[in-house]
């Protein structure tokens, strides 16, 4: 083998040297791997970077799950940017998928695709094809015109969250995958929907995970008018998508909504925890006696209002009440005084958003339902949810039933809730699947 300090000497000799050098330079560009500037690890251009996996980390990808954490990786090879699609491999050189890398992350990569396709707009023209054709039943069975488009990982799309609300598109996008590619989705959008405006609301503070500033913003057309008005199961609600909780309303609970209406004919009702009002429009709907709507935000309580005169709802105070209170303080005042109700719903925020406040969790949860089961007549219905991811079914219905041996209450469990039919669960990610409640009787 000719020594690399050859070449550099020969370029100052003479006519025949530099010929020399010549020969050498061909010989070290035919062989790279034998010359100091062309190192081995130095992807070519046109090169897709790697991630390659830790011996037996690729079980999960194998059935289909989108996460690679970065405890399993083994290796890189080139030097992706943040959110830069990756090709995913065994630790043998195995070729599984495309994702998208996240170097703050402890979620290293998420799979955008477990085929060799490019992650480009028709990519995202075919998901979102996909998923609008997924729910296409549920939208016209149930007259909807705000419903959940994009679902995130459930929709083969990690990190990107799509409500629609009449003609508006509005995004939420918690990756560094999803803001790389965030032309590219918008593109896409205005291929499916050309007449949409597209407003995003990423001012969620996972993204500070991801490496990535909080925004919100007019991302296509025009900026959402305060109150964009909604139809499903035949109520309207306002919608403020500028200034409303998630990306301005709790699409996830609309079925829960329509079956609670079963349970509250004729009776006192407490919505708890009500923001804009859904329950307590669907407790109207539904023929209740009178309802309470309590929530500690007077702006969402004023909402709530207003959509209860947007159904021509009757909302005299013998109906209809909006009782701006901190809850937990409101319903030990209830067990005090020794007010009764026929229905109580509880609908909480989420109580954990990590593993370490779980436990702090579990404590809200057995406590918010205890005193519910105190205020609630015999043969009363608490209606009552969680969607915290965190928490399983399986726990949260063990902790219904420690609040009932807290509260001194028999306590059985007559119907199960899920999250609305367009909020799917992909079966290899079960971390979709979040929400959960209970109608329980309280004897």
């Amino acid at each position: 083998m000719i020594p690399w300090k050859t070449y550099s000497q020969a370029l100052k000799r003479n006519v025949q040297s530099r010929q020399l050098a010549a020969l050498l330079f061909a010989f070290h560009s035919h062989f790279p791997e034998n010359s100091q500037p062309f190192k081995t690890n130095q992807l070519s251009k046109h090169m897709t970077p790697a991630i390659y996996l830790e011996k037996g980390r690729d079980k999960s990808l194998r059935r289909r799950h989108p996460w690679i954490f970065s405890r399993g990786i083994r290796k890189m090879e080139g030097e992706p940017s943040l959110g830069e699609t990756v090709d995913i491999f065994t630790h043998d050189g195995k070729w599984l998928a495309k994702g998208a890398y996240s170097p703050h992350s402890q979620i290293r990569a998420r799979v955008w695709s477990f085929e060799k396709t490019e992650i480009n707009e028709d990519f995202f023209v075919k998901r979102i094809q996909n998923a609008l054709l997924l729910r296409q039943d549920v939208i016209e069975r149930d007259g909807l015109t705000g419903y959940r488009l994009i679902a995130a990982e459930s929709d083969g799309l990690p990190g990107i969250t799509i409500d629609k609300y009449q003609d508006y598109l509005v995004c939420q996008l918690l990756s560094a995958g999803a803001e790389f590619q965030k032309q590219s989705l918008i593109n896409a959008l205005l291929k499916v929907f050309p007449q949409c405006n597209i407003y995003e609301r990423s001012d969620v503070a996972v993204r500070k995970k991801e490496g990535l500033e909080e925004r919100t913003g007019v991302l296509h057309g025009n900026e959402p008018p305060k109150s964009v008005v909604i139809e499903e199961n035949g109520v309207k609600i306002s919608v403020d998508i500028v200034g409303g909780h998630k990306t301005g309303f709790y699409l996830d609970q609309r079925d829960s909504r329509q079956q609670a209406m079963k349970y509250v004919k004729g009776k006192e009702v407490l919505n708890c925890f009500s923001y804009t009002g859904g329950f307590g429009l669907y407790a109207l709907k539904g023929d209740a006696k009178r309802v309470i709507n309590a929530d500690v935000s007077q702006p969402a309580l004023d909402s709530a209002k207003l959509n209860a005169e947007l159904n021509e709802f009757d909302i005299s105070k013998k109906r209809a009440v909006f009782l701006n209170a901190d809850v937990f303080k409101l319903l030990r005042e209830y067990r005090d005084q020794g007010t009764k109700f026929d229905v109580v719903i509880m609908d909480p925020p989420k109580f954990a958003e990590s593993k370490a406040q779980l436990n702090g969790a579990c404590r809200g949860y057995k406590d918010i339902n205890m005193l519910a089961m105190q205020i609630l007549k015999p043969g009363g219905t608490l209606l009552t949810y969680s969607c915290s991811g965190l928490m399983d079914q399986v726990l949260f219905q063990k902790i219904i039933a420690d609040a009932a041996v807290d509260a001194g209450r028999q306590v059985k469990f007559v119907e199960r809730f899920e999250q609305a039919a367009d909020h799917p669960t992909d079966t290899a990610y079960p971390e979709g699947f979040y929400l959960k409640g209970f109608a329980c009787k309280v004897i």
